[in-house]
């Protein structure tokens, strides 16, 4: 999911995912409707990772990420040997085995993303959401998150939600594309139908170059100067 800045995307994911009512219409959940779902029971299909992270307390990053698995846990919370497997998994997938053992919250703020988004895949969800994930992660953090994401979209059958601003990436790895405006949908598809130069200045108000690397055949965009005088 893509566009400017208030235009929707956040207040979308938080009605998606249950946080917000919606005003009008429902939200339903592998074809049921959300509303009618116990937290605990959404929690144990639906994972969510938010843009800002907020880790209280001096909980390790295995800790928070271990709270991945409580959906799946009885009341006594006590893991199981699967319960430890999953989490040594979400550990090593994203890259914080050797950040295990530290206190979550004296991370930076991408490693704090990549902390989030293992706790989110500790809980297996059938459907992901995930607001701008890629922020604060340098080029191969972000390039390793998302070659993971599809990877588990792929092999557990998942949706994953996206919202970002980076085109680039987005072309890349979606298979399809929301464009939001000012709280309504712009345009949504496939890449090569809706990311084009019409409904990209349409939904962002600037001119894009948008190309096709001849190595990958995947889209880019660069944004053009505007023509000052003409």
């Amino acid at each position: 999911m893509l566009g400017p800045n208030g235009a929707g995307k956040t207040t979308l994911v938080r009605v998606a995912s249950g946080l917000l009512s919606p005003r009008r219409g429902e939200v339903r959940l592998l074809g049921e409707p959300l509303g009618a779902r116990s937290r605990s029971d959404v929690a144990r299909v639906l994972a969510v990772v938010e843009q800002m992270q907020d880790i209280a307390g001096s909980f390790t990053v295995r800790d928070v990420v271990a709270m991945g698995r409580a959906p799946h846990q009885g009341g006594w919370m006590r893991a199981t040997d699967e319960d430890e497997r999953v989490i040594e998994d979400a550990l090593a997938r994203c890259d914080l085995r050797e950040l295990a053992s530290r206190p979550a919250r004296a991370l930076s703020g991408g490693e704090q993303k990549r902390v989030a988004v293992a706790r989110a895949l500790a809980q297996e969800p059938k459907v992901l959401l995930l607001d701008e994930p890629g922020a604060f992660l340098d080029v191969r953090h972000q390039l390793d998150l998302y070659e993971l994401l599809a990877t588990e979209a792929k092999e557990r059958a998942m949706a994953c939600l996206i919202v970002m601003h980076d085109l680039n990436v987005a072309a890349q790895f979606a298979d399809r594309v929301v464009l939001m405006k000012s709280g309504r949908v712009v345009a949504a598809g496939g890449v090569a139908d809706v990311m084009t130069w019409k409904t990209l200045k349409e939904t962002f108000d600037a001119d894009l170059y948008c190309g096709v690397n001849d190595l990958t055949g995947a889209r880019f965009f660069l944004p053009m100067r505007g023509q000052r005088g003409a």
